[in-house]
């Protein structure tokens, strides 16, 4: 009998299981992310589980958080934004205008009106202008019109003149959601085209390992929301593989303890995921998935993330003290384990007289650049070419403080990667992480020491203070993550804001905090399952100060991998009826708008397409044995004299099927 293979790909680990749905884990294993080349890592992973138990492979499925990480940390691949018919105060909603940063966006005459009818002429001539002059400098397009999802003509116009005019990869945004807020869905599009490269290669490195080791087995993606696409699906729709790895972990979560109803925490190397198991189910967010402050149209596990992660980067900030994250760095001692030359700098540092800033931080190069190299500033060019070698000091990297920005801007890109000291290191320095170099995370918490005080901070007296300083920040900061999640569940209104209070802060702050006459408690409501290759440090103290059961299942570390081949295929479709006047019925489906002279005869239609649609996307997501589901859903409003107003209707198809084996 074969059995699956789940892969996970997070930023700092790749997991591989062999899976049996009667047997569970027959395999695991778990090898270092190589982001400059992912298949030497995936390829290890699989190697790794297969040498333990040799087996026929049927189905493999992947969980990735490499999304996910990209938008919280504000990375991802240069995009061209191209907005038709949307009014210049959109940019400022949503944060748009933020997302965009500083990436080209053009705007352009077109749109529709909400009942599906042309608003001005598309300007087609402006669109081509600018596809040529910004193709050159970006990897994909994003293209969002006003209003389309009534009416996607000018959104599907525009997509085939990039393919006709670049060929490269372009996102409509009435493809990825049916749902109105048109800031909301231009970002949504926007992020999508960021992540197409980062998914292309990442796919590409999966199943080249596949391939080359001859398993031929249908390859799918875990979808934010928790179900499977296949992997060509998954090409033309990245942005639904934001939270596929906590989504992912969730369903893991579920099959390793048999909880119904819990909190599930994940903590990775970047990020810590948190979401709520309901009647053994995960919740969705309708409103769409929120991660890095992003609000998107992905209909999504409802998880909050956040930056916080055992290699989080630890920091000063400015008045408040000792912090963690929400930026991934390089833990020292995996530096130095892998690039040993660097210990000789971190010695030559900690001999030095006096201390300075910038000891125990390095650059290095992260990926290949994804466009050509005259796309860098000078600066830019500058600091690229000084790692050309490997790793190297910040203090050698900034000679002068103009490379700054130039530094970050190659770090916001996903090209360039920082290394200092983490929680990770401070767990080598107390002896609870022996596997990579322990020196060379003693030599970075004996720099911290060295460095000079700073307002709201002094440094401690030697390098153990300082590691559990630090394991105390992200324990603490990881117990009001918690907080703010129960609190946002019970629909407080900040809940990032009450959670941050002194009663909260007071409650999660760990013996060695300041003498008080007062010793607030908490109580979460739900038990705690903690997940991640580090759960069983973090969390039975997480739980303690939360006054709730710690449940940390055998096979935590590899949860999400269990998780990418414990689901099924799901597909949703939803239409909209409108009346644009009395007697006429408007159908806004993806094919275009279709107008009826009753509702039932709209209905009808709608519901017909709505199938065979749903239907044909969880086909082409790789599912078998679907079967669909159709609702409606009409919104009327009472009138004066007892009459009833129709407003609008929405049908929804459901199609829901197993994964396809090979």
């Amino acid at each position: 009998m074969s059995l699956s293979l789940g892969i996970d790909t997070g930023g700092t680990f790749t997991d591989a299981v062999l899976f049996d749905p009667d047997r569970g884990v027959v395999a695991a294993a778990k090898r270092l992310t190589t982001k400059h080349d992912l298949a030497l890592g995936i390829g290890a992973a699989i190697d790794a589980v297969l040498q333990q138990h040799p087996a026929e492979i049927g189905f493999v499925g992947l969980s990735t958080t490499l999304a996910t990480n990209a938008v919280v940390e504000g990375q991802g691949n240069p995009a061209c934004l191209i907005l038709i018919g949307y009014p210049e105060a959109a940019l400022d909603r949503a944060g748009l205008r933020e997302a965009i940063g500083g990436d080209p966006v053009v705007a352009v005459s077109g749109g529709h009106r909400p009942t599906g009818e042309e608003q001005a002429p598309l300007d087609l001539d402006a669109v081509r202008a600018a596809i040529l002059r910004h193709a050159p400098a970006v990897t994909a397009f994003a293209v969002a019109g006003y209003f389309a999802v009534r009416n996607p003509a000018h959104e599907q116009a525009v997509r085939d003149l990039v393919r006709e005019l670049t060929g490269k990869p372009v996102t409509c945004g009435h493809e990825l959601t049916s749902g109105l807020d048109a800031p909301r869905r231009a970002l949504t599009a926007l992020l999508n085209a960021r992540l197409i490269p980062l998914t292309d290669s990442l796919i590409r490195a999966v199943r080249g390992r596949l391939d080359a080791r001859g398993i031929k087995a249908p390859l799918m993606v875990v979808k934010g929301d928790g179900s499977l696409i296949a992997d060509r699906f998954a090409l033309a729709r990245p942005v639904e593989t934001v939270l596929s790895g906590p989504a992912a972990s969730v369903v893991g979560a579920r099959w390793l303890t048999g909880r119904d109803d819990c909190f599930v925490s994940d903590i990775g190397g970047t990020t810590t995921d948190i979401a709520v198991l309901k009647d053994g189910r995960p919740l969705l967010n309708r409103e769409g998935a929120q991660v890095g402050g992003w609000r998107t149209m992905v209909e999504a596990v409802e998880i909050r993330t956040f930056g916080l992660g055992g290699d989080s980067e630890v920091r000063v900030e400015p008045g408040v003290g000792l912090a963690v994250g929400p930026r991934r760095s390089v833990p020292l001692s995996l530096l130095a384990q892998q690039h040993p030359e660097m210990l000789a700098v971190l010695r030559r540092q900690a001999e030095r007289p006096e201390g300075i800033s910038l000891d125990g931080r390095f650059a290095l190069r992260l990926r290949a650049l994804d466009t050509e190299a005259d796309t860098l500033s000078a600066p830019e060019r500058r600091i690229w070419e000084a790692l050309a070698d490997g790793p190297q000091p910040l203090e050698t990297v900034l000679t002068s403080h103009l490379l700054d920005r130039p530094l970050e801007r190659l770090v916001a890109r996903g090209l360039v990667i920082l290394s200092g000291f983490t929680p990770t290191d401070a767990a080598h320095v107390l002896e609870l992480h022996d596997g990579w170099s322990a020196e060379a995370a003693r030599l970075g918490a004996i720099l911290w020491t060295r460095r000079p005080a700073e307002p709201g901070w002094t440094p401690p007296a030697d390098a153990e203070s300082f590691a559990r300083s630090v394991l105390e920040r992200l324990t603490a900061d990881s117990a009001l993550a918690l907080v703010e999640a129960a609190l946002a569940r019970d629909g407080v209104a900040d809940p990032a804001r009450e959670a941050r209070g002194l009663l909260p802060r007071r409650a999660v702050a760990g013996n060695a905090s300041a003498p008080a006459l007062l010793h607030p408690t908490l109580t979460l409501g739900l038990p705690l399952v903690g997940i991640g290759a580090s759960a069983a440090t973090y969390y039975p103290e997480i739980a303690r100060r939360l006054g709730t059961e710690s449940v940390v299942p055998q096979h935590a570390g590899v949860t999400n991998a269990i998780g990418a081949v414990a689901s099924g295929v799901l597909q949703t479709v939803a239409i909209t009826i409108t009346a644009p006047e009395e007697g006429r019925f408007r159908v806004h489906a993806p094919s275009g708008i279709r107008t009826f002279g009753s509702l039932e005869d709209a209905a009808a239609h709608a519901e017909a397409e709505a199938h065979g649609r749903a239907e044909a996307l969880a086909r082409e997501a790789g599912g078998q044995a679907v079967a669909v589901t159709v609702t409606r859903a009409d919104r009327v409003v009472s009138m004066a004299g007892g009459l009833d107003m129709f407003v609008e209707s929405t049908v929804t198809a459901t199609a829901a099927g197993r994964p396809r084996m090979g």
